[in-house]
This record gives structure tokens, sequence and C-alpha cells, in this order.
């Protein structure tokens, strides 16, 4: 199995794996890519202040994430049709997260179930939801989840429609996927062991919606049902009901705008997700590391004497450790990483996401100590070169 250094080695790796409908899933944004690119690139173009003669001995990246101890203060987001990047892929990935001591967050549109993940896993995972047009539908996998011991709920809220992503049009991926295109044909020819690979394992369709849903047997009639779209009328009432239907902690992903942020936080909800979907929805959004200091003043700015908000996490462009630190010292209290985490998943299964993991947390340390810095704590703007970042 080849070594991967970084986690540009695993994205080559699995860019030669994954057939290319599936690769371009992942390594693209929506209608001219432009916010798909400034998330990374804003990130890059944040300066790091190096210092010398620090004590760097007990240096750790431990932290919390909703008052439990993480490894590090990164968590494995939600990510559709994992399970056809690499068979059984969530279940390998969430047992990565557990063996490295970071949450995993299962999607909706997983190939995995709830319950496969449950059965392979002890630790408690979270659980992502769409809300859908079929309310019970809806609230009937809210119960899945908390039957499942989900120890929080995430509600992704900046997709009541989906982006326009042209390179999934031009490579037929759709439900069910155009494998009858003679490119798509030829293409996966090419790939013999991802074929392979997905033949031997029973698990090939969205895991937490065929069988379950009503009606949906399986692929040709889930997409001739419209109540399993997302719902586009999803308000803030929406919200509280969800906030109701699970009882526990509730995580907002998907908000930009810091008067969204501060309703999410007026709401009570346990942590926001300043994200713009990988770049995957509104192109010409912002870069989430140009919104996040401003997102983390709402999320502080609302709320009873002596509370302090929701937690501020983000997600889209974080390619490394590096990247990490920087979310962090611009305000954020972790990061979710999803590209990573399918990068490797696709180029090497779960020994990928243990490299992937294994990589983020040993950049994260290794930049901290060249910074001056040996804990999670300690991270602040102090650590940026000043006119590199928005803070």
């Amino acid at each position: 199995m080849p070594f991967a250094p970084s986690i540009e080695d695993l994205r080559q790796l699995a860019q030669r794996r994954l057939p290319r409908m599936f690769y371009d899933y992942i390594d693209s944004g929506s209608w001219t890519e432009r916010t798909y690119r400034a998330n990374t690139e804003r990130l890059a173009a944040i300066g790091l202040r190096q210092r010398v003669a620090v004590d760097l001995e007990g240096r750790q990246v431990r932290s919390t994430m909703l008052g439990r101890p993480v490894a590090m203060p990164v968590a494995l987001g939600p990510a559709g049709l994992a399970g056809i990047f690499h068979p059984d892929g969530e279940i390998h990935a969430a047992r990565a997260a557990e063996k490295f001591g970071v949450p995993f967050a299962l999607s909706t549109m997983s190939i995995c179930s709830i319950e496969d993940v449950a059965a392979a896993t002890r630790s408690p995972f979270w659980f992502q939801l769409y809300l859908l047009r079929d309310r019970g539908f809806s609230a009937s996998l809210i119960e899945r989840a908390k039957a499942a011991r989900c120890s929080a709920l995430i509600l992704t809220v900046d997709a009541p429609l989906l982006g326009r992503r042209y390179k999934d049009v031009r490579n037929g991926l759709s439900t069910p996927p155009q494998f009858w295109r003679p490119r798509v044909a030829l293409d996966l020819m090419r790939h013999p062991a991802w074929c392979l690979g997905m033949l031997r394992t029973r698990r090939r369709t969205f895991g937490n919606i065929i069988g379950h849903a009503p009606g949906v047997k399986d692929l040709s009639t889930l997409t001739n049902w419209k109540n399993l779209e997302v719902d586009p009328a999803l308000s803030w009432r929406d919200v509280e009901w969800v906030m109701r239907q699970w009882g526990g902690p509730l995580i907002l992903k998907g908000l930009m705008d810091p008067q969204d942020i501060a309703q999410a936080a007026r709401l009570g909800v346990a942590a926001v997700v300043v994200s713009n979907h990988g770049g995957r929805q509104l192109d010409g959004a912002p870069a989430t590391v140009e919104v996040l200091p401003r997102a983390v003043e709402a999320a502080r700015s609302v709320g009873a004497a002596g509370q302090t908000g929701p937690e501020v996490w983000v997600d889209s462009g974080i390619r490394s450790g590096q990247d990490v630190l920087k979310m962090l010292a611009l305000g954020a209290q972790a990061a979710l990483v999803g590209r990573p985490w399918l990068y490797g998943l696709a180029a090497q299964g779960r020994a990928g996401v243990d490299r992937c993991l294994q990589i983020l947390a040993e950049d994260l340390e290794l930049t901290m100590a060249l910074c001056g810095c040996t804990s999670v704590a300690d991270i602040g703007p102090h650590l940026l070169v000043p006119g590199t970042h928005p803070a």
C-alpha cells in the first residue's frame, strides 16, 4: 500500500482508484467553482508567525467538542455516498474515528445505514439530517438515530435546493447513476478493483432510505417519490420542531451570515458550523475563513448573562492540520473535515482514513510547536501574520 505523506497524496491516490463520476463528485463545486477554490486559496494566504526559544515539552492537541474530550478538535463531517467510494465506507470511517478519538457524523444520504454503523461501533456517533418534505419520515430518522445512541444531531440548513454541479451532470451522476453511457461504462472497466469491491458488498444504495421510507423499495421508486426531496420551505419554525423531536444536542450546519448565527444562538442550539457546503451550493459565497470572525462574534453576542452561546465550528477548504490551526486562531472551537477523509477512504479504505487523521493531528501539533504554542487552548490570532487574515 503506497505511503501517503499528505492529504494531497491521498487525493492523488483516490483520483487514480475511483471512476471519474465518483471522484468528480468529491472533488468539485457548483457552477464556476469559484467558492470551492476560494475556500482553500484564502486559507493558504494566511501567514503564520514563527516563534523560537519556547519550551515545547508536553505539547498536545487534545480538546473538547460539546463538552466531551476529543483527541483533537476535528470531526469527520457528514458526506453522502461515502459507501460508494469504498465498500462499506461509512463503517470504516466510523471505526477509524472511534479508534482515534474524534467524532464521526453519518449523512442522511449514506450508503451504510444508521443501524449498520451502530452495529459496527461502540462509541456514539452523530447523525446528520436533511429535513424532507415527508415530516413523518424525517421524524422516523430522528427516532432511529436515538435508538442507535447517536449523541448529537446535525441539521443541514444550506441545501433546501441543490446547487448546479456541472461535473455531476456531465458524468451522468444521477439517481440511479447513468452507467449505460458509453463513456461511463468504459471508465468503469478501467477501474476493476473498484468494481469488484462494490460487487462484494450488499451495501450499494441509500441505506437510510431504501426499505425504510414508505413505498421506496429501490432506486427507481426513490426517484419518483417527491416527498423524499429536501424541503425547500425549511424555516426557523422547522428548526424548533427538529429540536423538540430530537431533545438532545442540536448542531446547525451551513450558516454563513451573522444574522442567521445570532438567530440560531437565540434558539439555543449546541453548536453551529460555519459552512458553504464545501463550495457545492451557492457559488460566489465567500470562503468560510473570511466570515468566521464575524460568525464567532455573532454567536457570542447572543444569550443570557454568563452564557457564551453555541460552540462555533467551521468546515470547507481544510486540507491540513495547518488549516485547522488557522481556523482555531480565528475563533473556531473545532473543525469538520469532509474531502480529506473521503480521499483517504477512496484511496486506501479504513487505512486511508486512519492515515488522514494521523496527518491532520501531526500537522496540527507540529505547526503549533513552530508557532511557539503547546496547547489548543493557547491558539489565537497572535499566531497569525497581521494583515493576512480577516480578523
